[in-house]
């Protein structure tokens, strides 16, 4: 039955990395047509299709999951907190190791830092209010419902900040370039906006398919084998919902696009940060537990420590295994909870 169930989640896991390469790729033609600035294109636009995931899964966990409301909201809250984690210590930790090998280990990358330091402010600002919002005792006067129309806003103010930055650094050489034929072109179709479009929504539904089945097998599992709906929703959902990010970037600094690998990263976890834990504020599992804490406390940490490597522009691949120590502590310390 177990295996079933892990069968269940690697179904799932293939579902969504099909949704998710087929939206990215339909992007970066979309960036392309449109003249937009990776940091735009790898910040914006590629990191929401590239969230998706982990996007749908809370929302799908509680309203569409179990029975049990309790075991819905847990998988919600682990699955908010734990894919801004994965990001700034696990995906940056494989971006270091892919370049390391590739260029020297203190070779530093080059980003578009402004764009590096816009994404980390707004998401370090982002976290701080969703932390805040752990104390605030229920019923709550609607502060929270506040604090989530705050996030939503600031996520708005983003976008337009980086749409605004877009066109400058167009012309400083920053523009989006596919790197591949729209994929529908390989099925004779031809290259236009139109088939754009709709290889974007085939791969919207393929990811939000993919997360539906993906909750189902994360509840079953945690019934099968007794681990706490929230340490698995920590821990699995985000492994298997940020490895569009993962590969994505792994895949654009390989080829020397560091703009693009750090924007989908960033990128994604200022969405992650603003308009996830927006809705998280309204659960009432959204309280200052253990697991939370050490979950927040090192999204902060590691999110600091790429802050300062980017302000003294010491992105090398050695300084950013740093990040990846710290989802080992954080692996080690949740497991033994």
């Amino acid at each position: 039955m177990l295996i079933g169930y892990i069968g269940l989640l690697l179904l799932a896991l293939v579902v969504i990395l099909a949704g998710a390469e087929l939206f990215t790729n339909a992007l970066e033609h979309v960036g392309q047509r449109l003249n937009l600035s990776e940091g735009l294109v790898g910040s914006v636009l590629a990191a929401v299709a590239t969230a998706l995931p982990e996007t749908v899964v809370p929302v799908i966990a509680v309203f569409f999951g179990g029975a049990d409301r309790a075991v819905r909201e847990d998988i919600g809250v682990g699955a908010i907190l734990g894919s801004p984690l994965m990001l700034i210590t696990l995906a940056m930790a494989l971006i270091g190791l892919f370049t390391g090998m590739q260029r020297g280990w203190n070779t530093p990358l080059k980003p578009e830092i402004s764009g590096v330091l816009r994404d980390l402010g707004y998401f370090l600002v982002a976290y701080a209010i969703a932390l805040i919002g752990l104390y605030v005792p229920r019923p709550s006067g609607g502060i929270h419902a506040m604090a989530g129309f705050c996030l939503v806003f600031l996520y708005a103010y983003y976008v337009y900040n980086t749409v605004q930055a877009s066109s400058m650094l167009v012309t400083k050489g920053h523009g989006t370039r596919a790197d591949s034929p729209l994929h529908l072109h390989h099925l004779g179709l031809p290259h236009a906006p139109l088939w754009e479009a709709c290889q974007l929504l085939i791969g919207l539904a393929l990811i939000i398919g993919g997360a539906k089945l993906f909750v189902i097998g994360v509840e079953a599992v945690g019934a099968a084998t007794g681990i706490s709906a929230l340490i698995l929703s920590l821990v699995i959902i985000p492994i298997a919902t940020e490895m569009p990010e993962k590969f994505n970037s792994i895949l654009w600094v390989r080829r020397g696009k560091d703009t693009l690998a750090f924007g989908n990263v960033t990128g994604a976890m200022v969405f992650q940060g603003t308009l996830l834990p927006a809705f998280g504020l309204q659960l009432s599992a959204w309280t200052p537990g253990y697991q939370v804490l050490w979950a927040m406390g090192l999204s902060f940490a590691a999110a600091l420590w790429t802050l300062f490597l980017a302000l003294r522009r010491k992105l090398t691949p050695l300084a950013l295994m740093v990040n990846g120590s710290l989802y080992v502590l954080f692996f080690l310390v949740i497991i033994r909870s």
